[in-house]
């Protein structure tokens, strides 16, 4: 079948987010035929290339997202004419009022204007980010759920996209002095959000401009016949901006969708407008929660990557029939040699100590390597053969024998971690950013070496941004003045400092799977966090984790790791000291960790979800092309059966309009880029 791929600042790009997945859904789904839609968000991101493209990627439509250009320029007119002005004027403000009388904003900002309860970051007007559990989305339908005011959005909307495929120039109007006018008779309606009431003037320019460049692909001609429409399935990795043309492809030709969201979109614009007025926030928030409700409900699928982000789907009205939950595919085979290895170890480890302790009755005679595997024979066959007294005997030899051998396990175990520098070590990986919270870790970490003063700390991982490389350098700092003796001297090596600080992806950087072998426990502090790359990983490597109870981190570990609840350093070290003092049960979390990993998120299951979900969806929703004849009259057996195969048989039903000129309509990737560092995670963010 034909699949629309549809993305925003990840594939075919070498940079951004979800390019990894993506290019192994690609991949792994060779026998169908993938059309690639990309929309930029920087010039950069543009400037670095495409990653390689297999043969079933036969066509890529890129447009830039950054960069506000006149798109009436491409159609060699501008918004012209008492009536499309008319048209845009009541189009737009059908969007404006349906997102003003919105109230789910103002109904979350009076329940969250307090602290949250557990002390997680707040966003003002609308409160808790929603990563601690006490201010997770409950589950309900309803708060971007009113259907009168959820027609009203889609409705302009698809009026707006009608405009800019018959007249164009959307772009320059949603910029013009009118559309401002329009936001300010808004807010002034009666059952406006009750904070966007005093919005200034600067205030509703700012969203204007924010809106703008959401709906920057309404002016695209994707969605026309011989694009989207001719394809038999629009997949969008994404919801808001990056969904609107599969969700015009819906609109005009009846393509079904399905939408897969591995990020909460929604909170991530909450927290980008962390510093705006409360009216800009309050607006925006209610903007892109009514473009998420008229998402989820035209497709015919949803696939969050976690319960977390289902939880906030069903919050903006996602119907719970739709949710089937795909967990992202990641490689295990680049961790595969760090279990072999710790496996040959602990095995010639143990050799060598049961060569040292056996006894010469015992060298000739087999061993099973089930714990206490012999001691349960021999007990059985004294129950069947021998009196009380001599079973009694029996049962205890057994119980010497089990407790001898599950020791010597814990010895090998031990001896392992011993030799390789790893019994003592806990080890980092991530992005560093403030949501991360090493300030706690630093803290619960200066708690163990009181308990276990031969512990020491690997913080590997890439400063984001400049507020990154701030929060670094503060960290560095802080973990100067705690190991003020030995800590932060710089002719010592990393592995004999207490807190060795290691940029991922440098020249003299080691591999991830290195970092994650030389560490007895992987730790994860963070306050706000999505899918937790980094506990997969070290999951694949059969480590033990130690974690805070924030975004999927529960759902992902399962049982197989430490939860504690976030910004708690005293119950932080608690549980990491715990681990550092039971070898033994290190090793059951690891194993029970790898094996859940395993089941759970390799490229494999991925691929095959999705592969069950295209086939499921089309099933149901059939595309119907009717093709007519010049005078509309239908075309019996219009579309031939090689319509079905990959290439272009189809024809379209109505002359092309001319696409904009920032939108460009390509096969061949741009230049190749230079060679860059290898990146921290597995394409998610961490």
């Amino acid at each position: 079948m034909r699949i629309g791929l549809l993305t925003e600042g990840g594939y075919p790009y070498v940079s951004g987010d979800a390019r990894l997945w993506c290019d192994r859904l690609v991949r792994g789904l060779a026998r169908h035929e993938f059309r690639v839609y990309a929309l930029s968000r920087s010039l950069r991101q543009e400037d670095e290339g495409w990653m390689p493209l297999p043969p079933q990627v036969t066509r890529v439509r890129t447009a830039p997202l950054w960069t506000a250009v006149d798109d009436g320029a491409a159609h060699g007119r501008d918004l012209h004419g008492r009536r499309a002005r008319r048209r845009f004027t009541e189009a737009y403000a059908d969007l404006a009022r349906a997102v003003c009388e919105g109230g789910a904003a103002e109904g979350r900002a009076s329940r969250s204007r307090g602290a949250c309860a557990n002390g997680c970051a707040e966003d003002g007007v609308n409160g808790c980010t929603g990563d601690c559990a006490s201010a997770r989305p409950s589950g309900r339908t309803g708060d971007y759920g009113d259907d009168r005011q959820a027609d009203r959005f889609g409705n302009a909307l698809y009026a707006l996209a009608d405009l800019a495929r018959e007249e164009g120039g959307l772009g320059s109007a949603l910029r013009s002095e009118g559309a401002l006018r329009v936001w300010e008779r808004a807010c002034r309606t009666p059952g406006t959000v009750r904070t966007a009431h005093g919005a200034r003037v600067g205030e509703l320019l700012a969203v204007a401009r924010h809106v703008e460049r959401a709906l920057r692909p309404l002016s695209l001609d994707w969605y026309e016949d011989a694009e989207l429409g001719a394809v038999d399935l629009c997949h969008a990795t994404a919801g808001g901006s990056a969904a609107l043309p599969a969700l015009l492809a819906r609109h005009f030709s009846g393509v079904p969708l399905l939408v897969t969201e591995y990020g909460v979109p929604l909170r991530t614009h909450y927290l980008a407008t962390a510093d705006a007025p409360p009216a800009v926030r309050a607006l925006l928030a209610s903007f892109h929660g009514r473009l998420a409700a008229e998402v989820y409900r035209r497709a015919a699928r949803i696939t969050p990557g976690n319960a977390h982000v289902r939880r906030w789907q069903e919050h903006c009205g996602a119907d719970r029939a739709k949710l089937r939950t795909v967990y992202p595919g990641m490689e295990a085979s680049r961790f595969a040699e760090v279990v072999a290895d710790a496996a040959d170890a602990a095995e010639g480890a143990g050799s060598a100590e049961r060569a040292e302790r056996a006894e010469p009755a015992e060298t000739s005679a087999p061993r099973r390597s089930e714990p206490g595997g012999a001691a349960r024979r021999a007990a059985g066959a004294a129950a069947t053969t021998g009196g009380t007294a001599e079973r009694e005997a029996f049962e205890r030899e057994a119980f010497k024998r089990e407790t001898a051998e599950r020791e010597a396990a814990e010895r090998e175990s031990a001896a392992h971690e011993s030799a390789s520098g790893a019994g003592d070590t806990l080890v980092w990986v991530g992005r560093v950013e403030p949501a991360k919270d090493l300030v706690s870790l630093l803290h619960a970490f200066a708690e163990v070496r009181a308990h276990v003063p031969t512990a020491r700390l690997r913080i590997v991982g890439t400063a984001a941004g400049a507020e990154g490389r701030a929060y670094l350098e503060h960290c560095e700092h802080l973990a100067a003045r705690l190991f003020p003796d030995d800590g932060h001297e710089d002719t010592r090596p990393c592995g004999d400092r207490p807190v060795s600080f290691e940029e991922a992806g440098a020249p003299d950087a080691p591999d991830l799977a290195a970092v994650y072998a030389a560490g007895a426990v992987v730790v994860l502090s963070s306050v706000v966090e999505g899918f937790p790359v980094s506990l997969v990983e070290a999951m694949f490597c059969g480590r033990a984790t130690v974690s805070t109870d924030v975004g999927a981190v529960v759902e992902v570990i399962g049982g197989t790791g430490l939860v504690v609840p976030p910004r708690e350093p005293a119950a932080l070290a608690r549980a990491c000291v715990a681990l550092l003092r039971d070898p033994a049960r290190r090793r059951r979390l690891g194993e029970a960790a790898r094996a859940r990993a395993l089941e759970l998120f390799t490229v494999e299951q991925n691929v095959m979800a999705f592969d069950g979900l295209y086939l499921d969806v089309v099933s149901h929703s059939p595309r119907r092309r009717v093709l007519v004849d010049d005078r509309g009259a239908p075309l019996p057996f219009g579309t031939p059966a090689e319509a079905r195969l990959p290439g272009n048989w189809t024809g379209s039903r109505r002359p092309l309009r001319r696409a904009p000129l920032w939108a460009s309509d390509t096969t061949t990737p741009p230049a190749a880029p230079a060679q860059r560092p290898e990146p921290v995670g597995e394409g998610a963010a961490r």
